[in-house]
């Protein structure tokens, strides 16, 4: 009897519509991983310290979708219990939402507990009328339209994507799925349909970052385009303030897009914002969220995102003025450090490149003010982070990074990164261990330096486009070269080693252009190793040196794949 009721289960399945629950659905997280079980772990943490924050934002309605995310990802990281019990938040503040059964029954076959998996299963056979009768009280299209909706939610926090496309095939599944909610939707209140038009923007406009980066035709990134608009033209009527805010940031977003196609998108025409000036957008969600602290925050992360900076330190100037205890207010004060700090880099790297003068360190005095505010109540990963690299900075020149200036400085920043490493997910950080390992340079440690920038790269993500801990590891060995540390035998199989390491880790066209930088700063000491590696027969990077060489006059003005520290 066991074979045909399994058949029949099988059967009942297929003809389903949707299926409830989130450890089917087509993202990479519930496929294997490609990455090793620890980076996996601290991705999946990182995810869900962001999506923490999510749920302080969440409106009541979408609540149970950020619950559902944070249980799953709590399960693949074996916290069973905490799985469990953030299942059970979702099932006791609404009984009959669907995903939450689903969830449970998984979670507790996983634990063996047979008994409670059955129960969970025909509550969930119940309210989705699976049993023969009408099922259980209340409306099965607006249980099924919530269910689909959650599960696309979720589609915008998946954690493992190998590439930009990979990132855009869930994005489009996630929209694909709100869109089938919204055909269960006659019922769902107008005030909760708008937030999910609020998360289909941003998965639009999430979508549409991909396409531009990847290069795509218009004709592709068009549709999208004008169904974003129309989207948060109906977010605008929003009685939240948050998503009214944030889609007054949105429509100022993709009105500055419009120059990104050869003539002006239809929609914009369509939604009559013909002659609506992105900058009054900004200044309309600033309005909105002008006594709000933590949607000023917000609005303050995109503005530093778009390059905004002076937008950026305004808005967190506001929130500040509103909420003065960093406690409290700690993303204000980071947010703020975070820009000075990023304005340092930017003149740093002109200056390297004769573009401009020596960066105004002043600039790091002002990082470095507003992180010792919330070290001193609220430290941090992050935090130590930030502040062990506005350190670092205060204690090496502006020029290029060659020569210590402050060693007190240099130590600062050193105590800061161990406090972080201490932290749970601070050994995992590659950020972290580069910029350990450029201190340690710096002060002349450069075996320690060596062995840290080994560790950044073995902790990056494979298809990574960060490869300066990559180059600084090479400058470190050919460093100990120099200095008679490492003998040409010993420089030969840690450069072939560490080099098949990094093809096999970044894209090819940043490992050039990172070669390129090692070779116009240490010329002379390159020569150098490729005469030992020829006398040794590793040909490899020899032969990719002078590949580079043919390329540089053409790469030459290419930037540098710098790390911006960010979490």
């Amino acid at each position: 009897m066991a074979e045909p009721a399994a058949e029949d289960l099988d059967a009942l399945i297929d003809d389903l519509d949707y299926l409830p629950g989130h450890f089917h659905l087509e993202m990479q997280l519930n496929f294997e991983p490609r990455s090793p079980a620890s980076l996996r772990a601290r991705d999946l943490k990182l995810q869900r310290d962001g999506l923490r924050q999510e749920l302080e934002l969440a409106a009541a309605p979408q609540r149970p979708a950020v619950r559902h995310l944070l249980g799953a990802f709590a399960f693949y990281l074996e916290e069973l219990d905490e799985a469990r019990e953030r299942f059970l938040e979702a099932a006791r503040e609404d009984p009959g939402n669907l995903n939450a059964w689903a969830n449970l029954a998984h979670v507790y076959g996983r634990l063996g507990q047979e008994e409670e998996e059955e129960a969970c299963a025909g509550r969930l056979a119940d309210l989705m009328g699976l049993e023969g009768d009408r099922g259980a009280a209340g409306d099965p299209q607006l249980r099924a339209a919530r269910c689909l909706a959650e599960q696309g939610y979720a589609h915008g926090f998946d954690v493992g994507c190998a590439g930009p496309e990979e990132r855009a095939r869930v994005l489009e599944a996630g929209i694909a799925l709100y869109d089938k909610a919204l055909g269960y939707a006659q019922q769902i209140p107008m005030e909760e349909k708008r937030g999910w038009y609020f998360t289909m923007a941003t998965l639009f406009i999430r979508l549409d970052g991909i396409f531009l980066e990847l290069g795509s035709k218009e004709q592709k990134r068009l549709p999208a385009f004008n169904r974003t608009l129309a989207l948060l033209r109906q977010v605008l009527k929003s009685s939240d303030p948050y998503h009214q805010a944030l889609a007054w940031c949105y429509l100022g977003m993709l009105l500055e897009r419009k120059d990104t196609f050869s003539t002006t998108p239809m929609g914009i025409h369509d939604c009559g914002y013909s002659g609506t000036d992105p900058l009054d957008c900004f200044g309309k969600a600033i309005e909105i969220a002008k006594d709000k602290p933590p949607i000023l925050n917000r609005l303050a992360k995109i503005f530093h995102f778009l390059g905004k900076q002076d937008m950026a330190i305004g808005t967190c100037n506001m929130a500040l003025d509103v909420l003065r205890d960093p406690e409290l207010n700690w993303q204000a004060y980071c947010t703020r450090a975070k820009i000075h700090i990023r304005a340092y880099l930017h003149d740093l790297e002109r200056g390297k490149m004769g573009l401009g003068g020596l960066p105004d360190r002043n600039l790091l005095a002002c990082a470095k003010a507003d992180l010792e505010e919330v070290v001193k109540v609220c430290p941090g990963l992050k935090t130590y982070l930030d502040i062990g690299q506005v350190y670092y900075y205060m204690g090496v020149d502006a020029v290029q990074e060659l020569l210590a200036v402050d060693e007190a400085a240099l130590n600062q920043a050193l105590v800061f990164l161990a406090k972080a490493a201490e932290l749970e997910l601070g050994a995992t950080l590659p950020e972290l261990q580069l910029l350990r390992g450029k201190c340690l340079r710096i002060k002349g440690e450069e075996a320690n330096a060596a062995a840290c920038f080994k560790r950044a790269v073995e902790l990056d993500d494979a298809g990574s486009s960060h490869t300066e801990g990559f180059g600084c590891l090479l400058e470190a060995l050919l460093a100990q070269w120099s200095q008679a540390q490492l003998s040409d035998g010993e420089l030969g199989r840690e450069v072939d080693a560490w080099l098949r390491r990094a093809q096999d880790k970044y894209p090819a066209a940043r490992l050039r252009q990172e070669l390129q930088r090692v070779w116009r700063g240490h010329t002379s000491e390159v020569l150098g190793l490729a005469r030992a590696l020829v006398a040794q027969g590793r040909l490899a990077l020899v032969r990719l040196l002078f590949e580079t060489m043919e390329r540089q006059g053409a790469g030459a003005g290419a930037r540098r794949g710098r790390r911006a520290f960010s979490l």
